[in-house]
């Protein structure tokens, strides 16, 4: 008996197939020359009249024989693809991940959306923004978010000072420079506040998304292992549709 994977296995190359072939009968009854024959003999009025040879063209297609071919084909496809939607319905899994089971008796239609949806999760997760390693972090238990140690700086301002380099004397006034100094005239204390996570958070969410993609994964191979019983719909079809 097969199984539901072996049935997918084939799937792509019978609808393939099926669609080639209902491809070449469409061009088939199409051509009119190839669906008519002729057959035609001469007789000159009289016995010295010339004598001209039989013309005849047999009938290349019929149409009957196109739709019998065309049949078998896509009675292939509607007996696999039955198949396998018969199967899916009882083809079921747990995902299991560490020994705990997180979904049961999932079905296998399912486990394709979860499979889907981990990968657009995974790529959200691994993108969360992470805090300032350089800082060091605690989390505030007053706003809920983190925030670092207080840090004091000194806060200064230029103050113009007079280098004299000459003093003045009775012909030459004095020669003065004027330079700045940085004066200290108060202090700030800084605290850095983030909603951002800490990496090893971020990190064991990125883990527990990979370990559940593949348990799922697991589960849709474990369903897809399900043994099917081949249905017959096709026959069912055609009969009704060409018979």
């Amino acid at each position: 008996m097969a199984k539901l994977n072996q049935i997918i296995a084939v799937e792509k190359g019978v609808k393939s197939k099926s669609l080639q072939d209902i491809n070449t009968a469409h061009h088939k009854v199409q051509k009119p020359a190839l669906l008519a024959g002729i057959s035609r003999t001469y007789q000159p009025k009289d016995e010295e009249g010339e004598q001209l040879p039989p013309e005849s063209t047999r009938v290349q297609i019929k149409a009957e024989d196109v739709l019998r071919e065309m049949s078998a084909s896509l009675t292939r496809l509607f007996d696999v693809t039955a198949t396998k939607d018969w199967a899916n319905c009882s083809a079921r899994a747990d995902v299991i991940v560490d020994g705990r089971t997180i979904v049961s008796d999932v079905p296998v239609s399912y486990l394709l959306f979860l499979e889907k949806q981990l990968t657009d999760l995974h790529t959200f997760v691994k993108k969360l923004p992470v805090l300032d390693a350089a800082e060091s972090w605690a989390l505030d238990p007053s706003t809920d978010w983190w925030k670092t140690d207080a840090v004091r700086t000194i806060r200064t301002k230029k103050v113009p000072r007079n280098h004299v380099k000459a003093e003045a004397t009775d012909k030459h006034p004095a020669q003065v420079e004027v330079y700045y100094e940085d004066v200290p005239i108060g202090y700030w204390t800084t605290v850095k506040f983030s909603g951002a996570l800490p990496a090893r958070r971020v990190n064991e969410l990125v883990e527990r998304v990979e370990k559940l993609q593949q348990a799922v994964k697991f589960a849709r191979e474990e369903a897809n292992g399900v043994e099917v019983t081949d249905q017959r719909v096709g026959d069912a079809v055609f009969g009704y549709l060409f018979g």
